[in-house]
């Protein structure tokens, strides 16, 4: 026999429910919208049909039978269980996650300590960060948005430039004191200097690559430290064990907080940046288009600012 055969109709199962959680026809009509005598003629109606005496009537209201509590039971439980499986589905569909792939600094730097603003305008939407130091393969993985640093024609399509690339030395204030000022490219070069290992930079600039970028003449001496990612070349420059080379956006938060020190009058600018890119461009996804519009929004605040 078929369920639709063996069950009383739904609307039946509600008004009782209603009715046995009042203990009274009245409270239920209240509450449904409904007469105190339509909701009398469909619970005698749901009796007739299941051949049962569901409630006594007893003075100012109605009492369950011990058929009515078993029924009341399972028809309250049943209720709850479809009312938390559908707010389990919708929650489900309206929470949101993208995968963003960046590299470590640009996360650590830039993107963490702002991220706490995209989830407040958007709580609903689980931003998961993936960080590699090299070149990042997109091929077979799944990445809704990717923050890649590139020249000034980046290798991935659909790409739009977030930062241009401005780099000057960065050392910690005290390691300026003992062994400044520094007024040349020659005191400069003469410093200990923090090197980024050719593996790590994705086409950043080296040292020998800035004094050529800033035309200069001088030749850098070999690095005390080299670091195979930038969070660890950040880390000796705020330890005071050399001078290292900072990218603007990058640093500007531990610069202003005087964490660290930047010698912007030494600035080299490029048309290399940081670029925002869709790996899959035809995936039409809120949550994504959120967090580029918010991209967006941060760095024409920072370009403001």
């Amino acid at each position: 026999m078929l369920l639709s055969e063996r069950l009383p109709s739904t609307q039946g199962l509600l008004i009782f429910e209603a009715a046995a959680r009042h203990k009274s026809f009245t409270g239920a009509a209240q509450e449904l919208g409904s007469s105190q005598s339509a909701v009398s003629q469909h619970i005698k109606g749901l009796e007739r049909s299941l051949g049962l005496t569901l409630f006594r009537r007893i003075y100012r209201g109605v009492a369950l039978t011990e058929e009515g509590i078993h029924l009341y039971i399972a028809v309250q439980g049943g209720f709850q269980q479809i009312v938390s499986c559908l707010e389990k589905l919708q929650k489900t569909r309206l929470h949101q996650a993208i995968n963003v792939a960046t590299d470590f600094a640009f996360a650590a730097y830039w993107l963490l300590p702002r991220l706490p603003r995209f989830r407040e305008l958007h709580p609903e939407i689980d931003v998961r960060i993936i960080t590699s130091q090299g070149r990042y393969d997109f091929a077979g993985q799944n990445v809704d948005v990717a923050i890649v640093f590139d020249g000034p024609q980046p290798i991935q399509p659909h790409a739009f430039k977030l930062f241009s690339e401005e780099v000057f030395p960065i050392c910690s204030p005290a390691f300026l004191q003992a062994n400044g000022p520094v007024a040349s490219h020659k005191k400069l070069a003469s410093m200990p200097l923090l090197k980024l290992g050719t593996d790590a930079g994705q086409g950043w600039f080296d040292w020998p690559g800035y004094f050529q970028g800033r035309r200069s003449q001088i030749v850098p001496g070999e690095a005390v430290l080299t670091f195979n990612n930038y969070t660890l070349l950040i880390q000796a420059a705020i330890a005071g064990q050399g001078l290292g080379l900072g990218w603007a956006t990058l640093v500007d938060d531990l610069i202003e907080s005087k964490i660290l020190v930047g010698l912007r009058e030494f600035s080299l600018s490029s048309e290399s940046g940081y670029y925002v890119v869709e790996p899959q461009p035809h995936e039409h996804l809120n949550a994504k288009q959120h967090f580029m519009d918010w991209l967006l929004a941060e760095r024409a605040e920072g370009l403001s600012g």
